[in-house]
């Protein structure tokens, strides 16, 4: 039953996510990325994950480029399918140091220098299907990002970012593994 109601929330909400007009989608998202910016955790950090934003999800390359010009280092989730992980890696050029990935989501080349331990992260920003009020996130299904989170260190402040119709009251159907981010960031 759980499994059913995930897949039919996931559902409903990619469509809203690919059917909102893309001027929407960068006016509000240019919102929550001020929000961002005005979090005194992502002024004193120094090392951020960001995501890179495909499908219809809020858009982070602007967010990237901003952060790079306040000196920041960013990095970006590398995927390794058969390992079905995240290798958080730096990024010095969001134009050269990408390429697709496994599903077709922009990602750096994964190389063992570039690789950014966890522990040196102050902020991970996170993408979700979906959000409740208690910061439980919904995701693809891959099931990356709730190992990833289990893997990171307390300290790493942890960020959604949504649109409003992505939260949602309660995702009831959590399960252990399902780890919930620090905070939600919406418009």
């Amino acid at each position: 039953m759980h499994n059913k109601l995930k897949r039919i929330l996931r559902e409903k909400i990619l469509t809203l996510l690919r059917n909102q007009k893309e001027e929407e989608r960068l006016v509000k998202s240019l919102a929550i990325g001020n929000k961002l910016f005005q979090m005194e955790e992502f002024q004193k950090a120094e090392t951020i994950l960001f995501y890179a934003s495909f499908d219809g999800e809020v858009e982070t390359f602007e967010m990237m480029r901003e952060a790079q010009k306040l000196g920041k280092t960013i990095g970006l989730p590398g995927i390794i399918k058969d390992e079905r992980k995240i290798v958080p890696t730096a990024v010095a050029s969001l134009e050269a140091d990408l390429e697709t990935g496994p599903y077709g989501i922009q990602q750096p080349k994964i190389d063992q220098d570039r690789t950014l331990r966890e522990d040196l992260l102050d902020m991970a920003i996170v993408p979700g299907v979906a959000f409740d009020k208690k910061n439980n996130r919904l995701g693809r299904g891959g099931g990356y990002y709730d190992r990833f989170l289990a893997s990171l260190p307390p300290s790493v402040l942890t960020v959604g970012l949504a649109f409003d119709f992505q939260i949602v009251d309660s995702l009831s159907f959590q399960e252990k593994h399902d780890i919930p981010v620090s905070c939600v960031l919406t418009h």
